[in-house]
């Protein structure tokens, strides 16, 4: 009898691992992976202290920054492509080559000198108008565009702030913006009536998700956004991958 519990407790739990791995599609991808790794805890942190849904902001990160694959969010460590408010510094116009059989822009000298000039395009990139989280050295500047690639520990440190200037300040009932006044004084309000563990619920992120995207004034007017960020929240399992952190799970175990 023993055995056949056995049997049918490791069948249960294969399927259920198979079927996370078919509905977590995203998750078979390295460098989406390597992403969440390197901000789960920090948005866990920060959106249950301002009380910001961790796995919606993951999602939006994920969405504006290309899984932190995007050349802006690379230099600047800015992966929520938060805008340059006055006197920040922000990324200056940049004359950057991209691979022509690709369209990948390049930007690290190292990665510039493994192509010839016939298999690159170079082309002048717009100011970026976000947010440059470089030193203040740098910040803002055309110099020392692999300062991140050089000094991860800064590199992390950046994107923390990054994520912290998001869920303290840009999602503020003392905002400019009134959707992000409003999700935010509606976020309160259900934190206060059904506690802290409301942030980590499927239908906050996804209603959060609405609340401050896809409409004229907000963080994306595009009507599509919405619908980019919850597939990602959806396909890559964040909200599942936030619950499992919150029970004190390293991000390896919850992944």
């Amino acid at each position: 009898m023993k055995k056949v519990i056995l049997i049918i407790t490791i069948l249960i739990t294969s399927t259920t691992l198979f079927a996370n791995k078919q509905e977590f599609r995203y998750r078979k991808y390295d460098h989406v992976r390597d992403f969440y790794k390197s901000i789960a805890k920090d948005a866990y942190e920060l959106g249950m202290k301002y009380n910001i849904p961790p796995a919606a902001v993951l999602a939006i990160a994920g969405v504006e920054s290309g899984y932190g694959r995007g050349y802006v969010a690379r230099i600047t460590g800015n992966i929520l492509s938060l805008g340059a408010n006055k006197g920040d510094a922000e990324l200056p116009a940049l004359y950057l080559p991209s691979i022509k059989k690709t369209s990948e822009i390049i930007y690290l000298p190292q990665n510039i000198a493994k192509y010839s000039k016939d298999e690159l395009l170079y082309k002048k990139r717009a100011k970026s108008l976000k947010k440059d989280y470089r030193p203040k050295a740098i910040a803002g500047q055309q110099k020392e565009l692999d300062y991140f690639h050089k000094n991860p520990q800064m590199f992390a440190k950046a994107k923390r702030k990054n994520l912290e200037d998001f869920t303290s300040k840009w999602i503020s009932e003392k905002s400019n913006i009134p959707v992000f006044r409003d999700s935010k004084a509606w976020l309160e309000k259900q934190v206060k009536l059904n506690g802290k563990k409301t942030l980590l619920s499927k239908k906050t992120n996804l209603e959060f998700i609405d609340g401050i995207g896809g409409k004229p004034m907000s963080f994306n007017y595009r009507e599509t956004w919405p619908k980019k960020v919850k597939a990602v929240m959806k396909n890559a399992g964040l909200v599942e991958l936030i619950q499992e952190i919150d029970k004190g799970k390293s991000f390896k175990e919850a992944w």
